[in-house]
């Protein structure tokens, strides 16, 4: 039996078993929760695809005859002359899943048209297990029939990955967007109205300009400037870090670098109560400073100033993160001849190294405007009446008048924002060169930086890094007193009450933070993986497979980075609450919105370590008899170790640490840690919020190091003890 026969029986078993076997709906306790079996007999609506024929559910009776077709195409002809039609049949029927998932809803037909036109029809719940299999079948039959015609060489292996990313990406990050964009023009019935959106776009409390005569200015624009304030202050501020560190000699500029990982695993809300035990009404410091001076300072944190400082806390690290290699990546062999043009340092740092900087500094902007856009715990703490759209999408889904029209609205909005500025940086970069590093020795040194510069630029960091040390030490403190800011007495009540455990009858987690902590852990470890997985898949992908639209394919799998976490969690709920995909509630839709939101670390870090590869690795696996799919498992992925491990702690630590989406999307029986603390803050029990976030962090570091350890070192020369190589003998390896 030849691959090509091998590979295409299994994909039938696959749709036999999503047809006969599986339940075809979906089950609302989930599908592993195997008490459906019970009820198996009982309840209809458990029944495969093939018994709901008879419950008359008529829509199915394409799908057998394609899966039919297909297996006939597999008796009857030869692989050769089977595949453009295979493909056919599997567009078909992936096409026909597609037009009447969304067609018919849980009621009959979702549009009147239709109902009009064809009559009415019994409704559907959401698709289920077997449908789902099914439609990776069918997605299985367009790859295999390409392959089978030669498309790509007749790599069947690349085919099917890039159809499955191609269908994954559809649908939980294009099929999501879409379905906002058509919930802003559906009223609380599901039909077609432009009331809700002709409302909210045009009213003045988005739109208005009175800050520019001495009102306030409406929501939209609040959000733009502070996103704007954000991205300028985090990146002149992650690049004077980033220059002190590379450019001076100032003490302790190693300890810089520490100061930057401490944001990344801070949880939300964290900062902001810091900030406001430190600056608010009654903040200590506002005490020492009004008693001081004798002035009132007020409110003044609550609003768009607090909001901006605990942003810059935020962010400012991770854009010390891209300049610092940015500024070490220029050439220092440029700077010297810069100079030895008679080019003193200040001309030469504002014409040579500032320049060659652009894309780093386009970079951190766009991080630090996107972050602020989609920021949600610091507006939320420290936002009082100023208010930005990731807080008023919130209060739009939620609150006590819900208007899903205008949560609608102010998403789009928001991601508008968002676009415009991904594309104006590319517009801006352009295909301009800033390439500095060649291959070449370069044995020059780093230029000092200016006194002009050094010196208010070493007083800022200075100041800056005292006030973010003062910041954390606060939060720190704040686990360990009886009421933060009111009674210091020192105390670990709330740790016993959020982790406490009892001996009573057995062994209990007792305490009010395990329930949300073990099932943040678990769904945090479930989605670091897959995020990993995906990203490098589609990495290996964009670097070492030449395939029509693979630039469209590209921005596809990065589009997700430019769209706030604010709009994933609306969209969500939009596309996932209803049919054909139902999974509002349940431990899936966390999974999905983590892999898919963090997908373009890992596919940014992967492109960056495999393009260092010698595509020559790969040629040779092939060579020596290995496949596609042998040769990225046994070469590549050893040496993409960096970039694994860079994907599985970024997605670890983010899915803990989000808030934007998951507050949209946590419920009763799937709450994350971030969510609950949000409760804790709603509450009061400030305490209790700083023990948890305190507990999270060193879970965190814990896991991180586990990562480390687990993923390993890549090896790249030879181990002193032997003369063999190591790529020599994964070659072999994959050969074998």
């Amino acid at each position: 039996m030849t691959n090509e026969n091998r590979r295409l029986d299994l994909a039938l078993v696959c749709g036999v078993l999503g047809l006969f076997i599986l339940p075809w709906f979906h089950i609302r306790s989930g599908f592993f929760d195997v008490e459906w079996i019970l009820d198996l007999l009982s309840k209809e609506r458990y029944w495969p695809g093939f018994f709901q024929l008879f419950l008359g559910k008529l829509q199915l009776l394409p799908v057998f005859a394609l899966l039919g077709a297909a297996a006939y195409l597999r008796l009857k002809f030869e692989p050769a002359q089977r595949g453009k039609l295979l493909a056919i049949i599997g567009a078909l029927g992936l096409f026909w899943m597609v037009l009447e998932g969304l067609s018919i809803g849980l009621r009959g037909w979702n549009w009147s048209l239709l109902e009009a036109t064809f009559g009415r029809v019994d409704g559907q719940p959401a698709f289920g297990a077997g449908a789902v299999l099914l439609a990776l079948t069918f997605t299985c039959f367009i790859s295999f029939g390409l392959a089978e015609k030669g498309a790509l060489k007749g790599d069947a292996i690349v085919l099917t990955a890039i159809s499955l990313l191609i269908l994954l990406v559809t649908t939980f990050v294009f099929y999501p967007i879409l379905s906002m964009f058509i919930g802003a023009f559906q009223d609380f019935r599901g039909n077609f109205s432009s009331e809700g959106v002709l409302r909210n776009i045009t009213d003045p409390q988005i739109w208005k300009l009175s800050c520019l005569t001495g009102g306030r200015c409406g929501i939209a624009w609040r959000t733009m400037f502070l996103a704007i304030a954000t991205g300028v202050g985090s990146t002149l501020l992650g690049l004077a870090f980033a220059l002190m560190v590379t450019r001076t000699q100032m003490p302790f500029r190693k300890g810089l670098r520490l100061l930057s990982i401490l944001p990344i695993i801070t949880p939300p809300f964290v900062i902001g109560l810091s900030l406001t035990l430190m600056l608010g009404r009654t903040g200590f410091v506002t005490e020492a400073i009004e008693a001081a001076t004798g002035l009132e300072l007020g409110r003044w944190i609550y609003g768009l100033p607090g909001i901006w400082i605990a942003q810059m806390l935020s962010f400012t690290p991770i854009s010390f993160l891209v300049l610092v290699g940015v500024v070490e990546g220029i050439s220092p062999s440029l700077e010297e001849a810069s100079q030895t043009m008679r080019s003193g340092r200040w001309r030469t740092f504002r014409k040579v190294t500032l320049p060659l900087m652009a894309p780093g500094l386009a970079n951190a902007f766009l991080i630090g405007f996107i972050e602020s856009m989609a920021d949600f715990g610091n507006p939320m703490v420290l936002g009082g009446n100023g208010g930005v759209l990731s807080t008023e999408i919130f209060f739009a889904v939620v609150g006590a008048q819900s208007d899903p029209s205008r949560a609608a609205v102010l998403a789009i909005i928001l991601l508008g924002f968002t676009l415009s500025a991904f594309f104006a940086q590319r517009m801006w970069l352009g295909k301009r060169n800033f390439a500095t590093v060649t291959g070449k020795g370069d044995g020059g040194r780093y230029a000092k930086l200016p006194r002009r510069i050094a010196i208010p630029v070493g007083t800022i960091v200075a100041l800056w890094s005292l006030f973010t040390i003062a910041v954390y030490g606060l939060i720190l403190f704040g686990g360990f007193v009886k009421i933060w800011g009111l009674d210091h007495s020192v105390t670990l009540q709330h740790y016993i009450t959020a982790f406490s455990v009892s001996f009573e009858n057995g062994f209990a987690f007792t305490g009010v933070a395990w329930n949300s902590f073990w099932t943040t852990m678990w769904i945090a470890l479930a989605a670091a993986p897959l995020t990993a997985a995906v990203g490098i898949l589609s990495a290996w992908l964009i670097v070492r497979q030449d395939f029509p639209g693979k630039s469209a394919f590209e921005f596809g799998l990065m589009m997700s980075f430019a769209i706030p976490g604010t709009v994933i969690g609306i969209s969500y709920i939009l596309a996932f609450n209803l049919p054909p995909l139902q999974m509002t509630g349940t431990a899936l839709i966390l999974i999905f919105c983590f892999v898919f939101r963090n997908m373009p670390v890992g596919v940014r870090g992967g492109v960056a370590a495999m393009s260092q590869l010698d595509k020559n690795l790969d040629e040779a696996s092939l060579t020596l008899g290995a496949n596609s799919a042998r040769t990225l498992k046994k070469v590549i992925l050893p040496l993409l170790r960096p970039a694994i491990q860079a994907a599985l702690v970024y997605s670890f630590v983010r899915a803990i640490t989000s808030i934007s989406a998951v507050i949209f999307l946590v419920s009763a029986k799937y709450n994350m840690a971030t969510a609950y603390v949000v409760g804790l803050v709603e509450n009061g029990e400030y305490g209790v919020a700083i023990a948890y976030s305190s507990v999270l962090i060193f879970v965190m570091i814990t896991v991180i190091v586990g990562f480390q350890l687990l993923v390993g070192e890549r090896r790249l020369r030879r181990p002193e003890k032997t003369q063999k190589s190591p790529v020599k003998g994964k070659l072999k390896e994959a050969a074998a």
